[in-house]
């Protein structure tokens, strides 16, 4: 059989609110779209309605910021409440400039603002209302796999989707900040390449290869296709976690 991998966006997905039940959002997509799952499928869902579905609204008139952030709100153009919570979600601030903050989020991720955000905050007044990453997305996904699993009696693996810039290259795209059911990581190392030659350090970030791929249906705007079906994974199945693809503080040259 020719090497085959099929993403679905599934159909009908409603607007996701707080304390939703996202694996009945997700079966009634599948059954729309007519899909049935099967041992080895994932489910990509966006991070969006994972923080919705888990609560994980701020109300931007009940933030005090600090005198850090004010002083940092001043430098960068950025709402200082906005700031505030940037520092709480972070470890540590990577780059501060003018409309820019890159920051190290709890979990490891470096991106922007820690992962906060307001767009397709539906909730109230959009301006007010910012959006968190998922408390801990791994156990998360976790979480939702199992549930999925029960449900469907396949052995589903589920990635939870963010977009994140990139150092060195233009655009956003698709990245796993959540992950449970396959490998985040692939280790190449030790094996043969076509020419028998040992591979010495190739690691594939096979998840957030999937997260980006899925990211093509699901869109970055008014699409409204926050969850992909993915079947044909090319990879052998271990249960792994995003965790995995965060580099250690002392591996990184450029921080």
């Amino acid at each position: 059989m020719p090497a085959r991998l099929v993403l679905t966006a599934l159909e009908g997905v409603p607007t996701v609110r707080a304390g939703d039940d996202l694996v009945e959002i997700v079966l009634s997509g599948a059954s729309r779209t007519g899909i049935t799952f099967a041992d080895g499928d994932i489910v990509v869902l966006a991070q969006k309605i994972v923080s919705k579905a888990e609560g994980r609204f701020v109300r931007l008139g009940e933030v005090e910021p600090s005198a850090e952030a004010q002083a940092i709100a001043t430098r960068t153009g950025k709402d200082p409440r906005v700031v505030e919570l940037v520092l709480r979600e972070s470890t540590e601030l990577v780059r501060v400039c003018p409309g820019v903050i890159i920051a190290a989020h709890r979990r490891g991720f470096v991106m922007a603002n820690a992962g906060i955000d307001s767009s397709n905050v539906e909730d109230g007044q959009e301006q007010e209302i910012v959006l968190l990453l998922p408390e801990h997305p791994d156990a998360s996904a976790a979480r939702l796999r199992q549930q999925l699993s029960a449900r469907t009696q396949a052995d589903v693996a589920v990635i939870i989707n963010d977009s994140f810039g990139r150092a060195w290259r233009l655009g956003t795209i698709g990245t796993a900040i959540g992950v449970s059911g396959l490998p985040a990581l692939l280790d190449l190392r030790g094996r043969a390449d076509r020419t028998g030659r040992r591979l010495q350090v190739t690691e594939v970030g096979v998840a957030d290869e999937v997260a980006a791929a899925a990211s093509l249906l699901m869109g970055q705007a008014a699409e409204g296709q926050p969850m992909v079906h993915v079947r044909g994974f090319p990879y052998a199945r271990r249960d792994g976690n995003a965790a995995e693809l965060v580099r250690p503080r002392e591996e990184d040259l450029f921080r």
